[in-house]
Formats: structure tokens, sequence, C-alpha cells
């Protein structure tokens, strides 16, 4: 009896990982999931809790007007509540800055980061990562009409504002001898760039298309990105049923045009005219990018 008592919770689970949802979740269906999973814990509070940023339009925006986050990772947030809680409306959002996000994790402050939070080996020491559910490449910004800066190498010598805990620092180290500018938020580079404080904002050119939608004809886009940025879901670290199940989810997104939609509406809106979507493919990349075998 003992035995069994065993087998039948993690025979559930397995059904519940084949299927991302233990039922196909929407409005209109409520899952029942694994006694004590992080999916059974979230509904039986009725409620998912989502790290996010504020401020980087196209990803995660707080509308100063009406108080609603928007953007890419914004809907990815609402999918995901309504396949785990049965609506997308049952989500509360809270802020997270790239130095926190690993913390508000690993304390349970939240119950994912979707943070543009790009997957490397470092963080994966700390939380373990769904996804990637977003590529993006590491570009540059610069006023309008700077005629000096065409690509990275041209960095070497000026200001270059970036976040405190990204990535992007870190490859512009590697690259170039600039002279950086650390901040919290990549929307405190904005001002500083437009009142000729800084040369140069660096970071994913999908953050960089969002701060120039926000200031049109103030700022463009040098065009030559450097490195490959995978976006994953942050959740604590250990728990591979969540991972697995939100693998499973993004799959599903991917397939069923959920997650072309939720593109079409934010990325899609301002994106270069052709430019092609970076579609992942859940849970078959390494941090680096590099596509491996599906992960156990």
């Amino acid at each position: 009896m003992a035995a069994m008592r065993i087998i039948r919770p993690a025979l559930a689970v397995l059904a519940c990982l084949a299927l991302a949802g233990c039922g196909l979740g929407g409005s209109k269906h409520h899952a029942t999931f694994p006694e004590a999973s992080s999916m059974a814990r979230i509904q039986e509070r009725d409620i998912l809790t989502v790290g996010i940023k504020f401020d980087q339009p196209l990803f995660g925006y707080k509308d100063p007007n009406t108080g609603r986050i928007t953007g890419f990772d914004a809907e990815i947030a609402r999918l995901v509540a309504r396949d785990i809680t049965g609506t997308e409306r049952k989500i509360r959002f809270i802020e997270t800055v790239p130095r926190n996000r690993e913390e508000f994790l690993r304390r349970g402050v939240v119950d994912l980061v979707i943070a543009t939070y790009s997957i490397t080996a470092e963080r994966s020491k700390q939380v373990d990562f769904a996804g990637p559910y977003y590529y993006a490449g590491q570009d540059t910004l610069v006023r309008a009409r700077n005629a000096d800066i065409h690509d990275v190498t041209d960095l070497a010598g000026k200001k270059v504002c970036t976040a405190s805990g990204s990535t992007s620092a870190d490859r512009l180290r590697s690259r170039v001898r600039a002279r950086l500018v650390i901040v919290d938020s990549y929307s405190e580079c904005v001002p500083a760039l437009r009142n000729g404080r800084i040369d140069a904002i660096s970071t994913d050119d999908t953050i960089l298309l969002g701060l120039m939608s926000r200031n049109p004809g103030a700022m463009r886009l040098v065009g030559k990105p450097f490195g490959k940025e995978p976006y994953g879901i942050g959740v604590r670290r250990g728990d591979t049923v969540l991972r697995r199940y939100l693998d499973g989810l993004i799959r599903r997104y991917l397939r069923d045009g959920s997650w072309e939609r939720a593109y079409r509406d934010t990325i899609g809106a301002v994106a270069p005219s052709g430019a092609a979507p970076a579609r992942p493919t859940a849970g078959a990349t390494d941090v680096a990018g590099t596509p491996v075998a599906p992960r156990p």
C-alpha cells in the first residue's frame, strides 16, 4: 500500500507534464494539478505572482495613466495565469529589476520572473529556467544625429549606459573598453542620452526598440547586434515540476498561435518591417542558446 501511495502521485505528475496543465486551461476550464506542486499552491491561493519590469516598453511597462502592465512578457504571464488559475485576470505583477530577480525567487516574493531574463550559466546556479521563450540580440542606441557610432567597436572610450546585474554589461566589458555607466533600470539611461551626458545605451535590441518607441525621432538603433540573449521564465531552483510544466506551456503557445498573437500585439507593432520574430524551441537550448537534447 505504501508503494501505491508513492506511485500514484508520481503518475499524476507525469500526466500533468505530458498535458502541460493537467487539462488545457483557458477561462472555461479549471486544471487539476498534483498535490503539493507549485501549480496546485498557486491555484489554491487563486492568484499567480509574477516579477516583471515596469519600465520596459514592449516587454513590461506600467502605464502611468491606467496602471495596466503591458508588453510581451506581460502577455506571456497572463497566458500562464490563465492556464493555472482559469483566467488571465488572476495575476499580480511585482516590479523586479536585474539586481533582485534571483532574491525574489529565492524568498518566494514571486512565483515566476518573466522580465527579459536571459538564461546564463551563472544565473542557473541560483534559479531554474523554463524556455527560452524569446531570443534577443544586444545592440546599441544613440542620439538620432550621431554619426560616430556604427558598431560595438566604436564604443571604445565612450560613455555607455547599461543596467546593473545584466548580461549586457558583462558582454560590453569583454568586447570593448567603453566607460560604462551602470544604473538600476534602462529608463534611467534615456534622459542621460538625450541631454548628452552619455554617448550610447547598450542592451537587448528589443528593449532598445521599446525605449525608441517612447521617444520618437530622438534616438536611433545602430542595427549591428552582437551576442544572443535567450529569455527564460525564472523559477525557484529545484522546482523541476514547475519548470517542465512551463516548458510544455511554451511549446503549446508556439503551436497554437498564442505566442504569435502576443508578439504581434507588442514587439511586432514597432519591429522593423520584414523583421522575423525570434521564435524559440522551448527546453531545447543550453544557456548559450546552442541547440541540445531536451532537458530531463
